[in-house]
């Protein structure tokens, strides 16, 4: 069904229907959708899982007056969703988009989005050309009032030129987290910690500072028995000249996320794990900015913290205004491609540069790129 063909999304609530109704869907989307429907703007009407009782029971959690299913098609042929939220494992993100754009629905899932570049241009190429449906990808820490107000500062070089940065995204996993069959697997996850946490605070910082230019890096597996990386590092060149460092772990028992910008005339840093406010930003101005102007840049205004209920607040008003939403499109992939770009640096020792991986090139169609000892035995390492 063309997106022409769909029913007007004004006057009327945003249907959603959730792909996986694992613990992602019950503790974020769920709450997200519900305080949304409290205010007239959704209603949760399908929920699919191929396990009957998963569905049931998150029927239950939320309310019961919503549909299961544990067959896709079934379920966008009969409850035409407006809007479909995938929570399901990276590997069945292409197929589950691509039906949900085709049944006119528009898409917002779970990161990582897909596991290449080559599955995420061909979801682009299902999506809507103009007003729509889109797929939109979920990167909440983009969102809330504390991004918002340093991406101004930023922009309008009120701190100066930024001119150093540092992404941290320092976590710990042990070997049970491991034992869900498709974590720690190039098909089915995509990567490690960079394509499975550091992902988010990557992305961040893209949103932040603009477009990379380069990058070059470094990945290991120092402690788990895995096809992926459980560590790298990477040194990022940014469009605007601004040079940062990388790093991804799930080696680290002190876990912290963390993103620090060096401009001319401050500093501006972020602390937190999976989630911040307005305190957790810290700015400190250098020893010669006025106090008044220094003043000014700690308002930051309202406390809205970063959640999937701020990201799903502005992808339901660009939907009523038919406009491609924030973190889908070109938007959305430039995390994916330098995350693509790290792991081919790392891989053949090389700098890589943006623009660099398209079709014809081994790391487009897999984030080892076929690289011996890194490519999984299936792939002919």
């Amino acid at each position: 069904m063309a997106a022409s063909e769909t029913a007007p999304l004004t006057g009327r609530r945003i249907r959603v229907a959730v792909i996986g109704t694992g613990a992602i869907a019950r503790d974020s989307h769920l709450p997200a959708v519900a305080a949304l429907a409290e205010e007239g703007e959704t209603e949760l009407v399908a929920a699919v899982d191929i396990d009957a009782a998963s569905v049931e029971s998150f029927r239950e959690e939320a309310g019961g007056a919503l549909r299961g299913y544990t067959d896709l098609d079934r379920m966008l042929a009969e409850e035409r969703p407006d809007l479909v939220v995938i929570c399901t494992p990276p590997t069945l993100h292409r197929d589950q988009t691509v039906a949900a754009l085709r049944a006119g629905a528009w898409v917002w899932c779970e990161k990582p989005p897909v596991p290449t570049l080559a599955d995420f241009d061909a979801i682009e190429a299902e999506e809507g050309k103009e007003g729509g449906p889109y797929a939109s990808i979920v990167f909440q820490h983009r969102f809330g009032s504390g991004t918002r107000h340093v991406r101004r500062l930023l922009a309008e070089r009120a701190m100066g030129r930024p001119l150093v940065a540092h992404c941290q995204t320092t976590w710990y996993r042990d070997t049970a987290y491991y034992a869900v069959p498709w974590r720690g697997r190039w098909r089915t996850e995509g990567g490690g910690p960079a394509m499975g946490h550091g992902i988010h605070q990557m992305d961040l910082l893209l949103d932040l500072l603009g477009p990379w230019s380069e990058v070059r890096a470094m990945a290991g597996r120092l402690v788990h028995d895995v096809e992926t990386e459980d560590v790298s590092t990477a040194l990022v060149r940014f469009a605007n000249g601004a040079m940062a460092t990388v790093v991804n772990s799930v080696l680290s028992p002190d876990e912290v996320s963390r993103i620090r910008v060096d401009c001319e005339r401050a500093t501006v840093e972020l602390t937190h794990l999976y989630g911040h406010r307005n305190d957790s930003w810290r700015i400190t101005p250098a020893r010669d900015v006025p106090d008044a102007e220094a003043a000014a840049w700690q308002d930051f205004g309202a406390d809205v913290p970063s959640s999937h209920l701020a990201q799903l607040r502005e992808l339901v008003a660009s939907m009523r205004a038919g406009e491609r939403p924030r973190s889908s499109g070109a938007d959305g992939r430039t995390s994916l491609e330098l995350i693509a770009a790290l792991y081919k640096s790392a891989f053949t020792d090389a700098t890589v540069r943006a623009g660099e991986i398209g079709p014809g090139d081994p790391f487009y169609t897999a984030m080892h790129g076929g690289t011996p000892g890194w490519a999984p035995e299936e792939a002919g390492a």
